[in-house]
């Protein structure tokens, strides 16, 4: 095997990329306090053709140096947007006709393994923050949580690796699918 080159890749511009069909998810940072987790996040949101991030009260905004550290220029091509306040956003996102789905270990929630959206589903996936999670007001505006089956001591991961497990879950059913 041979290591593909990076100018091998076939990237899209970022031209390209704000003209491509997206995936119809668009996810939601309720306070999370790190802003390389929310260049991650970006950078994980660009691999995907997602939607959008919506940045939420303490959330970082770009242009920040912490964020550029690990979205590695992702803020250049997802669109992002900043609410005072996640119920605000959960708000909008509701009318605009979106599934809100917090990523949380909740009573009653959905085994990510056990979640089917249909194809064309346009879903708002919230993560919380790194302490304290998703916001219970959040969690009850919600329309369900899901759950990442976790079996090990700690159960629970990362934001940033956790919004990659779901995001990369949902992308596979709701575009690799069809």
């Amino acid at each position: 095997m041979q290591k593909i080159k990076n100018e091998e890749l076939e990237r899209k511009s970022v031209d390209e990329f704000k003209e491509a069909q997206k995936t119809p998810i668009i996810v939601v940072l309720d306070n999370v306090r790190s802003a390389l987790n929310v260049g991650s996040i970006f950078r994980t949101a660009d691999a995907f053709i997602i939607e959008a991030i919506y940045l939420c009260g303490i959330t970082a905004t770009p242009p920040n140096k912490e964020i550029q550290k690990s979205a590695l220029g992702a803020t250049d091509t997802v669109a992002w947007k900043y609410f005072e306040n996640t119920m605000m956003a959960i708000d909008e996102l509701k009318k605009s006709g979106f599934k809100i789905a917090s990523v949380e270990q909740a009573r009653g929630s959905v085994m990510l393994n056990d979640f089917n959206p249909k194809a064309d589903e346009k879903i708002a996936l919230v993560f919380g923050h790194e302490v304290e999670g998703v916001k219970q007001e959040v969690v009850n505006a919600s329309d369900l949580c899901l759950e990442i089956p976790q079996h090990g001591h700690k159960h629970s991961l990362n934001i940033s690796v956790c919004s990659g497990v779901v995001i990369w879950d949902l992308f596979c059913k709701m575009i690799l699918a069809k």
